[in-house]
């Protein structure tokens, strides 16, 4: 049976995932969960995921969740080129102290720029403090900050001299607060090179191909009642 990826691109997980499937030439079915209408909710969809997120994998009766898991099983697998996840014990830790330490960092602060300076004001109608959204901003330029002194250095690449599943899924994490509007590269010329080498890896059709949709964002009509409900109640944490 043919690998399924349920996915939407207006989430950055789904797009590592995405990409990754894309650029090491894996086939697989797209099955789109339109997050906006509230797709990841509905009972078709729990039975492959019950935690009712994106990205989830359906390969035969096997499915899993979580996007890290999910492109690690996609590396074994498929047996994706080693500077992905590397074989070398100490190259496969730096690739892991990245993915575990973006989880509560920079995806929490891309996340948060994203709703609150735009799918809040403009998609929900809802407005932000304006201290809230100065603050989320402040964080989400600590995160930067740590990204290029911990992690990028003067390599090449977050962890050494070839792009890494760090790389990929830092891009798509930063990609979140660029569709809101954030001007996230551009007084970090490191991070703006880096961007481009990423970019480059990847390749810049597929790049593009990818983001398309997060970079449409500003394009959005306001969401219509019961889709502004639906989202206000799951994504009120966000405001906290």
């Amino acid at each position: 049976m043919v690998l399924e990826l349920y996915l939407d691109l207006l989430s950055q997980p789904c797009r590592a995932v995405y990409i990754f499937a894309k650029k090491n030439g894996i086939p697989f079915e797209l099955r789109t969960v339109d997050l906006l209408k509230g797709q990841n909710h509905s009972d078709a969809f729990a039975q492959v995921n019950p935690l009712k997120k994106v990205p989830a994998l359906k390969d035969g009766d096997f499915t899993l969740a979580e996007s890290v898991a999910i492109l690690l099983y996609l590396s074994r697998k498929y047996k994706a080129p080693d500077h992905w996840y590397p074989q070398d014990l100490q190259a496969r830790a730096r690739v892991d102290e990245y993915l575990a330490w973006q989880h509560t960092t920079l995806r929490s602060s891309c996340s948060r720029a994203m709703w609150q300076k735009m799918m809040f004001p403009v998609f929900l109608r809802e407005p932000v403090p304006p201290e809230t959204l100065a603050a989320t901003l402040a964080e989400l330029d600590r995160c930067l900050q740590l990204l290029e002194d911990k992690f990028l250095r003067d390599q090449a690449f977050l962890t050494g001299s070839r792009i890494s599943l760090a790389d990929l899924v830092a891009i798509t994490e930063l990609m979140h607060p660029v569709g809101a509007g954030c001007r996230v590269f551009e007084s970090r010329p490191k991070l703006a090179t880096w961007r481009q080498r990423v970019e480059a890896a990847v390749g810049e059709d597929l790049f593009r191909e990818a983001n398309a949709d997060i970079l449409k964002l500003k394009d959005l009509p306001p969401a219509d009642p019961v889709t502004r409900e639906k989202l206000r109640l799951s994504m009120k944490a966000l405001l906290q």
